[in-house]
């Protein structure tokens, strides 16, 4: 009888133990999805407010020491594809990132597009980022990051110039768009 009870109270710490770690093995699928959903969240608003302003406010900075509207926007770009190409896809980016920063004299409607396009591609580096990769660390100025790390401060870069450019709608008296969260 002891033996019987012995065996059925290992078998649920088994039952236990297998039940508690099937969350942490599911993680990294769980997290791609978040973050993917997230981040076409982030672009649809990032290009609503791109939208936004008229070609004619794409030039405007609040004050001289700023960057403009659409140098905030070139500036957004140019950091999701260097940062996604960089350390995150072995794909070819859909241009040069460097060249961004050159391209202040486009209108608004090329301004957009290429957003849309940096947008596309980091999204895609996400999407086929290999899970076992999401925690391998990478060469990066502030110090070795993992690539989740990287994934995170896209986002927060993408965030902090958006925020910006929306105060430049306000500061032009147009009401930016409802935000779009997760």
């Amino acid at each position: 009888m002891m033996i019987v009870d012995s065996m059925k109270v290992q078998l649920w710490v088994l039952v236990i133990l297998i039940g508690g770690a099937l969350p942490v093995l599911a993680q990294p699928e769980s997290y791609r999805n978040e973050v993917i959903e997230k981040w076409k969240n982030a672009g649809a608003y990032t290009l609503e407010v791109a939208r936004l302003m008229p070609d004619s406010g794409y030039s405007f900075k609040p004050v001289a020491e700023e960057m403009s509207f659409k140098e905030q926007l070139l500036h957004s770009a140019s950091n999701m594809l260097w940062l996604s190409s960089a350390h995150l896809s072995k794909q070819t980016p859909p241009f040069d990132y460097k060249s961004l920063q050159q391209r202040n004299g486009l209108p608004k409607r090329e301004i957009v597009a290429l957003l849309e396009q940096a947008l596309q591609y980091a999204q895609t580096a996400i999407e086929q980022l290999p899970d076992a990769e999401l925690d391998q660390k990478v060469d990066f100025f502030a110090g070795p990051k993992t690539k989740r790390q990287i994934i995170h401060l896209m986002h927060d870069h993408l965030t902090h110039h958006r925020a910006q450019a929306i105060v430049y709608l306000r500061l032009k008296g147009i009401t930016p768009p409802k935000y779009i969260g997760w």
